[in-house]
């Protein structure tokens, strides 16, 4: 399938449902004592009988050039504390992320769980075989850049190019990191408007730093986590539900 035009953001899915008093009972499965909960590779969240809900997964493989903030973007998504330095990934790392939301022609909401796939540049480039196991069966592609590094910007393409043909189905989101170092920004708004014409390629921003923390002052505030990273995963599950329905010709490719 070639590469279609995506969604108009809050079409698809009720972006503020999160918020409401049903959206906050769903959300409170991936929580545990205001901490976001961690789930192993054969668990999901339990949710009450009352409570339905259908599972839809994802693998997502995460791409860009070494120090744009690929782990610290994962970490943010998954609720983890986001490192203040720089370490090069070695090999394949994955993390599960689920993600309740409710579609607007649908009153049953969704669980998306959302498989990231993180692999260091250098592991890449000396096993030809990672690359290909990080693509295999993804459902999408993120190329990251950094707002402090213009040439992680330019290089965005050319990246694409390199990595997926226009045959392949996988959707292509591009997210910029380290959004909260605007006073060292080398990437304008006109550039991200410019790119968006071109490529007609959504472009996310990411905050690159811890959120607030719990009266202990050591553990990270769940709830305050998943409101920071609310936009990116409905983001993401919108454009997903998006590419699922035109797959299943639910919807015209023109919507």
């Amino acid at each position: 399938m070639h590469r279609v035009p995506f969604p108009k953001p809050g079409s698809l899915i009720v972006p503020d449902w999160q918020q409401s008093e049903e959206g906050r009972d769903y959300l409170s499965c991936v929580l545990r004592k205001r901490k976001r909960r961690l789930f192993g590779l054969i668990e999901q969240p339990v949710l009450p009988p009352q409570l339905p809900s259908d599972v839809a997964s994802y693998k997502i493989f995460v791409f860009g050039k070494s120090g744009v903030g690929k782990t610290a973007l994962i970490a943010k998504l998954c609720g983890l504390e986001v490192p203040g330095t720089h370490h090069e990934t070695t090999g394949i790392q994955t993390s599960r992320v689920y993600w309740p939301v409710r579609p607007r022609d649908s009153q049953r909401p969704i669980i998306f769980c959302f498989q990231f796939w993180d692999c260091g540049e250098s592991s890449l480039k000396k096993f030809d075989h990672i690359l290909l196991a990080c693509k295999e069966k993804a459902d999408a592609h993120l190329f990251l850049f950094s707002f402090t590094d213009r040439s992680s910007f330019e290089d965005v393409p050319a990246l694409i190019s390199r990595t997926l043909s226009q045959e392949e189905d996988a959707a292509r989101v591009v997210i910029g990191t380290k959004f909260d170092q605007f006073m060292h920004t080398d990437v304008t708004d006109q550039d991200i408007s410019d790119f968006q014409q071109t490529w007609q390629l959504p472009v996310m921003r990411v905050r690159s730093v811890n959120g607030p923390r719990l009266g202990d002052g050591i553990s990270l505030d769940g709830r305050a986590e998943l409101s920071d990273a609310a936009p990116v995963l409905n983001g993401l599950a919108e454009i997903l539900w998006h590419r699922d329905q035109l797959m299943a010709g639910l919807i015209a490719i023109d919507v």
